[in-house]
C-alpha cells in the first residue's frame, strides 16, 4: 500500500490539480497520476505498487498556482514480488 498526501487547503484559489508516482527501478516507471480539483476535499491519494527490487519512489503534486512540490521515500523490498524463476 502507498498514500500520498499534500498539505493543501483545496479551496477554489489554492488546490492540488494532480499527483504523480513514479519509482526508479522497474520497468514501468509510471505508478499513478491523480487528477484532483477543489471538491475532492483533501489531498490524499492511495494505491498499491508491486517492486522488484528496494529502490526510492518518487511523489510530484502539481498545484493550481503552477508551482510543483515533490518528495520521494527509500522503500525496503524484503521478498520480491516480480521474480522470475
Amino acid at each position: 500500500p502507498l498514500t500520498v498526501k499534500v498539505d493543501s487547503l483545496m479551496t477554489p484559489q489554492d488546490f492540488v490539480k494532480t499527483i504523480a508516482v513514479f519509482n526508479e527501478r522497474n520497468p514501468q516507471p509510471n505508478v499513478a497520476l491523480f487528477y484532483l480539483n477543489p471538491r475532492a476535499g483533501r489531498a490524499t491519494v492511495s494505491t498499491r505498487i508491486r517492486l522488484g527490487d528496494s529502490q526510492n519512489i518518487v511523489a510530484i503534486a502539481q498545484l493550481s498556482d503552477g508551482t510543483f512540490w515533490s518528495d520521494k521515500a527509500e522503500l525496503i523490498v524484503t521478498l520480491p514480488a516480480c521474480v522470475e524463476s
